[in-house]
Order: structure tokens, then sequence, then C-alpha cells
């Protein structure tokens, strides 16, 4: 590193970018708060350690953002001063569990990766695998219409991805679901009603304990291709086709199996989907 690029040439620059690229205003700049405190989010920080490389000639990472998470604290780190990177506040334990407003007593996943369950998955992340891999020879077969067109577009695809193992494998039984039915179900709501049946098990709550109880169930969800592409064929279209299909049912199918009385909602969101809840009254 070139002496131009001391901890106070940094810190200056920074502040330069913050007002230039985040529209910040210099009089408000604290170089003691943290930059998501001034409105530097993810996609920004991924951008601002490009240009920190291009600045400084050497490799600088989004995690170090989070590490030194202020002005100063990231130029000094930057320019090879010594700084204790951020931590997390100490758990306080004087406190019970049952004290906590809120606690996580249990968790069931399915990750690509042939992931199931939270041990399978630090497995996974210790071992640093990786979930990618060559796309299934059936993947895209339902947009094969045999064009030469469809053939085109087919092969521009990518040939890679991560993708969950079994997704058609389901115990409609178990969950007192008609085959007929299940054949209709998004493969988002059979998904969820395993993971939950499985978190529960790692909590060690039996499901029938949960019976008529002020349990709710939220869920977040993204993408309903499943129902479009089912109704596309009208002759297909039965009684089980709107609920199948539906984004909004999929917190209710673990409330009606489990006979929750608890709120069960449903969000169309997109980063957090996939995900639910389980709140215990």
């Amino acid at each position: 590193m070139t002496s131009a690029f001391d901890e106070v040439a940094v810190r200056h620059w920074l502040v330069d970018y913050l007002v230039t690229n985040i529209g910040c205003s210099p009089d408000e700049i604290d170089l003691d708060a943290p930059l998501n405190d001034l409105a530097v989010g993810s996609s920004d920080a991924v951008v601002l350690t490009g240009e920190l490389s291009e600045l400084l000639g050497r490799p600088v990472s989004p995690i170090e953002f989070w590490q030194y998470p202020t002005i100063n604290a990231l130029a000094r780190f930057l320019t090879g001063g010594e700084v204790e990177p951020a931590v997390e506040a100490p758990v306080n334990r004087e406190y019970g569990s049952m004290d906590e407003p809120i606690a996580v007593i249990g968790l069931g996943c399915r990750f690509p990766g042939d992931i199931h369950g939270p041990d399978a998955l630090w497995e996974f992340l210790a071992e640093g695998r990786s979930a990618v891999s060559q796309v299934p020879p059936d993947r895209w077969a339902w947009f094969d219409d045999g064009s030469p067109e469809g053939a085109a577009a087919l092969a521009r695809t990518t040939r890679w991805g991560s993708f969950l193992s079994d997704v058609d494998a389901f115990d409609a039984e178990f969950f007192e679901i008609s085959p007929s039915e299940a054949a209709r179900m998004d493969p988002q709501q059979r998904l969820l009603l395993e993971v939950t049946h499985e978190a529960l098990e790692h909590a060690g709550i039996p499901s029938h304990s949960l019976r008529h109880t002020e349990t709710g169930v939220f869920a977040g969800a993204c993408l309903g291709e499943y129902g479009y592409m089912a109704s596309t064929d009208l002759g297909q279209v039965d009684a089980w086709s709107g609920t199948g299909g539906a984004l909004s049912i999929i917190a209710n199918r673990v409330s009606y199996f489990l006979d929750l009385r608890g709120p069960s909602v449903t969000v169309d969101t997109a980063c957090s989907s996939s995900l639910v809840a389980i709140h215990l009254a």
C-alpha cells in the first residue's frame, strides 16, 4: 500500500463516496456510526468493496464491512491499524428460557445437496461442500414443445443450479391427504408439511399435543408456477386445483393438519420465502 492511502486518506475517501454515491449529507456523517445507519445496504457494500479493491490495489471482502462497521474502524483496518472486530453483544444467561419473549426450540429444513435437517446442514457447511450441480435432464421437459425455437431457447439456459432431492416424494397418507389432492398440491405445500413435522420432532413436541391450542403458523412463500402450469390443461382442473396451487393456503395446510386455533398467515415474499414459524402460545 502506498503512503497516499493512510488512514486519514481512506477515511476522507469513504466520506466522499458516501456523499457522492449514497446521498449522505457531510454534516450528518458520524465516523463512528454503523455504515448501515448511513444507508449503506448489502448491494452498496458489494459495489464499495470493488471500488476499495481498485483503490488500494488488493482484494477487499464485503465481510470486512460487517466486522469493521464504521468509517473509523474500516479505515483503520484497511490501512493496517489495529482494531477489534465488532462482536455480538454477550447473551445474558441469568434468565431461564421461560423468560424469553421468543425462543427457537426446534428446526427442520430442506436444502439442495440432499440436506434434510439442521444437523445435515451444519455438516455440509463445516465441510465446505457445494450444492451446485448440473441441471437434471428432465428439468425443462415441460417447456420443450418440439419446435426449433423452443430447442434454441432451452439451449441457452444455464447448465448449472441447486436442486432439492426427491421433491416429488410425499407421504400423502401420513398427512391424511388423498392421492388425487396430493397430485394437485404445490411442492411448497408438501415440503412445508414435512419440514414442520420434523421441526416439532426436533423440538420434542408431539404434534397431537398442539390440537385446539392457540398456536400460530406464519409462512413466507414466493412464486406459484405449479398452479399456473397445472391449470394450462383445462381438462385436468378439478376440485383440488384451486387450493393446491394457491400460495395463500400454505400456512393453512399446517394449521389444518395439526388442528390449531391460532392465526395462520402466508406472506408472498422473496428473500424470506420458504420460511415458516410455529408460534406456540
